[in-house]
């Protein structure tokens, strides 16, 4: 039975990945450093914590359940303890891309990031419809990569990561730049700023006298079908002439030219990941 040391494992995140691999055909230790995270593990999993470098000793698998400008300081402070062949997988490519991660050939390094469950969707269960997180009752699909290690390992870390996230649909194989790209660059940069410029676009609606309720109905019902199109979700959907025409004029008054080429070049993106490990202290 595979051993799987999952470091973090009362945290947020942890708790969620424990409760996942509960049952599962892996054998898990758990490793929680503070006695409030150990208490929520046990509460929500029933799952008691052991010593750590025990736990790393013997596993064959780590999973680095921590935060992203912790995961270089704690894989230094454990690399040595591992033994050869064992597989680490980071739940985020911001630390591997960034250069973050100790030097040892022997052990494999992968990475594993949810997409979250798709806006089109066939969820009928209200509780799947609300698990807007994914990895409770939603399906959702997810995104893994190889960083360095032998490639049967993929297949094991794979599965770990299908186990993690569960229910998944597909799993794409990337690379670690790939990862960086789509998180910050494209979900997080571009994606969560628009999302809550929409939200301060609506707000303005309703400063201006739009009754709130109104606004929001009319906005996320209009994302819905807007998105449909240009995703091609709806293919024989189109946006009409005045909408074309009001894309056309709102372009250049929201958006500054070469915004694409900035954000995706990859001194940027490898900026955005070394400054989310290192955040810049304030000056």
């Amino acid at each position: 039975m595979t051993k799987i040391a999952l470091l973090g494992a009362g945290g947020k995140m942890g708790v969620r990945l424990a409760s996942n691999l509960k049952g599962s055909p892996y054998d898990v230790f758990h490793v929680e450093v503070s006695e409030e995270g150990r208490q929520r593990l046990k509460t929500v999993v029933g799952a008691d914590c052991v010593d750590r470098d025990a736990a790393l000793g013997e596993a064959d698998v780590v999973i680095m359940a921590v935060p992203d400008r912790l995961i270089g300081k704690i894989a230094h402070s454990f690399i040595d303890v591992v033994k050869p062949n064992t597989a680490i997988i980071m739940l985020d490519a911001a630390a591997p891309y960034a250069g973050e991660l100790p030097a040892r050939t022997d052990v494999t390094y992968f990475v594993t990031h949810p997409c979250h469950p798709p806006i089109f969707n066939d969820e009928t269960d209200p509780a799947a419809k609300n698990d807007f997180f994914g990895g409770v009752k939603a399906k959702q699909h997810i995104v893994c990569a190889l960083m360095q290690g032998p490639e049967e390992h993929y297949a094991l870390c794979e599965d770990i990561a299908r186990t993690i996230y569960k229910p998944v649909m597909r799993s794409h194989r990337c690379t670690v730049e790939h990862i960086a790209i789509m998180e910050p660059a494209l979900s997080e940069t571009i994606g969560a700023t628009l999302c809550l410029a929409l939200r301060e676009a609506t707000d303005e609606a309703v400063r201006r006298g739009v009754p709130r309720q109104a606004a929001v109905d009319f906005m996320l019902g209009h994302l819905n079908i807007e998105l449909a199109i240009a995703f091609e979700a709806f293919p024989e959907g189109k946006f009409s002439d005045g909408a074309l025409y009001a894309i056309d004029q709102a372009r250049p008054q929201i958006f500054r030219e070469g915004w694409l080429e900035r954000i995706f070049d990859p001194t940027a993106v490898k900026k955005s990941v070394t400054e989310i490990c290192n955040p810049p202290k304030a000056a």
